[in-house]
């Protein structure tokens, strides 16, 4: 959940906000800057973020008997760029979808696309997990360790070359007249994201490979549609206030749909990989247990400020009071984002 403003605190505050929601406001009243130690927070949790990509492994590992695999820190790192790039672009898509159902908004004023890069950040990172998978899953050290016609022999050599195409259609569609059919490509990643995170030998393949499937495209539009709609809100601030609190409702309804879906994949996934009797014992003694362990904590503390965001959306006069644990939101989400990635490239554990 989003919105677009700092809250007021005081009835001082909301006047000033008021006014300088008017165009020649900018000069009768100061506007109110964000607190030293909300900017550190803030600041802290992004570089957490940045990290847990490449000291995660090690962490998650250590004490548990577990081997890391080379290059264990590096694949995560470009999974969660991957992830990342999914929902930009599907985030924008998808927000723009909610926004031409609210009659009013100024759709003629759009924040500035990101779709592009984060197309040609999706690019290199697919490119990146191809020459693992062309080096025998391992991190090339030079271009002679891969073997590039063998990613055509292998059924995973074939899902990263697919991805690649995908991401690189995907940015032609960004720089198109109909942007939004790069929601075509972006779908086949995520395809091949759910195909590859279960082999064909393991029990009822396709029962998990649907799992994933929703489970990946809800956590996407969930992460990146929060993220674009929050992008609308402050532009459309200082013009159009009620197009942005309806744009947030309508996402707020669909967030609960996708929150729902999102549980119940994750615990039918969780008990697939970890039988009921012995999940206890996995989530403490596994890397893999531990991560999703810290994942289901994030995930509680995201739907914690999202009903939050929620409540002071239909009480509050000031639909903008929701801003503050929505950017929360956003920022838990994305810790989320890299925890997942994390948790793809850690051995699974073993079925006792």
């Amino acid at each position: 959940m989003s919105s677009i403003q700092p809250s007021a605190d005081s009835g001082g505050e909301a006047s000033a906000d008021a006014v300088a929601a008017t165009p020649h406001a900018s000069h009768s009243a100061p506007r109110r800057r964000p607190s030293t130690a909300r900017a550190v927070a803030v600041l802290v949790l992004v570089l957490v973020a940045a990290l847990i990509p490449l000291l995660g492994p090690s962490a998650a590992l250590n004490g548990t008997g577990e081997a890391e695999a080379p290059g264990t820190a590096g694949i995560t790192f470009l999974r969660t760029v991957t992830f990342a790039a999914l929902c930009v672009q599907l985030g924008e898509i998808y927000a723009i979808r909610l926004a031409r159902r609210v009659p009013g908004a100024p759709l003629d004023r759009e924040p500035r696309s990101w779709a592009a890069y984060a197309a040609g950040a999706g690019i290199v990172a697919a490119l990146g997990l191809a020459s693992v998978v062309a080096t025998g899953n391992l991190v090339p050290h030079r271009l002679s360790d891969m073997d590039i016609g063998g990613l055509y022999a292998s059924r995973d050599g074939r899902l990263a070359l697919l991805e690649v195409n995908a991401f690189i259609v995907a940015l032609l569609c960004s720089r198109s007249r109909r942007p939004s059919t790069a929601a075509l490509p972006l779908a086949a990643v995520i395809v091949a994201e759910a195909l590859r995170a279960h082999s064909p030998v393991e029990d009822a393949p396709l029962i998990g490979t649907g799992l994933t499937l929703v489970h990946l495209t809800c956590g996407v539009l969930w992460a990146g549609g929060l993220l674009q709609v929050m992008r609308m809100l402050r532009l459309w601030r200082p013009f159009a206030p009620e197009a942005g609190a309806a744009v947030l409702g309508l996402y707020a309804r669909v967030a609960a749909v996708l929150f729902a879906a999102i549980t119940v994949t994750g615990v039918c996934s969780t008990l697939r990989r970890m039988p009921a009797s012995t999940v206890v014992g996995q989530l403490t003694d596994t890397a893999y247990g531990r991560t999703l362990l810290a994942k289901v904590l994030l995930v509680v503390v995201v739907a914690a400020l999202a009903l939050l965001a929620r409540r002071r959306l239909r009480r509050a006069t000031d639909p903008v009071s929701a801003y503050s644990p929505a950017r929360g939101e956003v920022i838990a989400l994305g810790l989320v984002v890299a925890v997942s990635a994390l948790l793809t490239a850690l051995p699974l554990p073993i079925r006792w």
